[in-house]
């Protein structure tokens, strides 16, 4: 949720960030599988949206672990304290959406000005607990700035941890049944590495000089030994397994 970001780039409590990098990364770890979830969920819709928006992901705690925002955001979060790590929790930043979903173990809707600190006055904040069977594993809220994008993207919040959730619970029982994907060809993996890097289906065909098609019946298999179903997905998959 944005609410931790004003136009000046201040967040008003310092302690909303960890001291300790170490610290932040031993909290990430564990939580890598929901973030490759979050990461590709979003990454499906955001070409979608064209107004301002803020998607960030915490544990079940209210710490960061992952975020996406619009073009339009970049500078305005360099330049503020928001990190990775930093917590949403109401004794660190003050009531917030997030803090109010752990709360309330439910979806909070928070108008700008129903936030505690005055650098959250801007913001429409709209958090979502993700439960995994009876367990919340974390937090997604869904920020704009923009009052008419409110609805659009009160609606995209509840959609979204549908997605995530299955993608996630799926791969988890995969993960925890012991199974592994079957070995990629090494042309399997050459075209995989160059899906990462963006190329599309005819120019990898043009680059290894085989036929479209070719390339095609590659990415075909390739998903169907990786267990997922687009580009993006094998890629974040492939990357996890350490295959690129």
């Amino acid at each position: 949720m944005i609410t931790a970001i004003d136009t000046a780039g201040q967040l008003g409590k310092e302690d909303c960030l960890l001291s300790n990098p170490q610290q932040c990364n031993r909290r990430n770890t564990p939580n890598q599988l929901l973030i490759e979830v979050f990461q590709h969920c979003i990454f499906n819709i955001k070409d979608h949206l064209s107004g301002t928006y803020l998607f960030l992901l915490t544990d079940e705690e209210g710490a960061l672990l992952a975020m996406d925002y619009s073009r339009n955001l970049e500078n305005i979060v360099s330049r503020s304290p928001i990190r990775l790590g930093m917590t949403f929790t109401e004794e660190s930043c003050g009531v917030n959406a997030i803090s109010e979903a752990i709360a309330q173990g439910c979806p909070v809707y928070l108008p700008p000005e129903d936030h505690e600190s005055p650098v959250f006055k801007n913001w429409h904040c709209f958090s979502v607990p993700l439960n995994a069977g009876n367990e919340i594993v974390g937090y997604l809220d869904v920020s704009t700035i923009e009052a008419d994008m409110k609805s659009e993207l009160i609606a995209i919040a509840k959609l979204i941890p549908a997605d995530m959730l299955n993608s996630y619970q799926v791969q988890l029982a995969s993960q925890a049944a012991g199974q592994l994907p079957a070995p990629l060809s090494e042309r399997q993996v050459e075209v995989l590495q160059l899906i990462s890097q963006g190329l599309t289906g005819k120019a990898i065909a043009a680059k290894l000089k085989i036929k479209e098609c070719t390339v095609n019946h590659h990415k075909k298999i390739i998903f169907e030994k990786l267990g997922v179903q687009s580009s993006s997905e094998a890629v974040s998959v492939a990357t996890r397994l350490l295959l690129l």
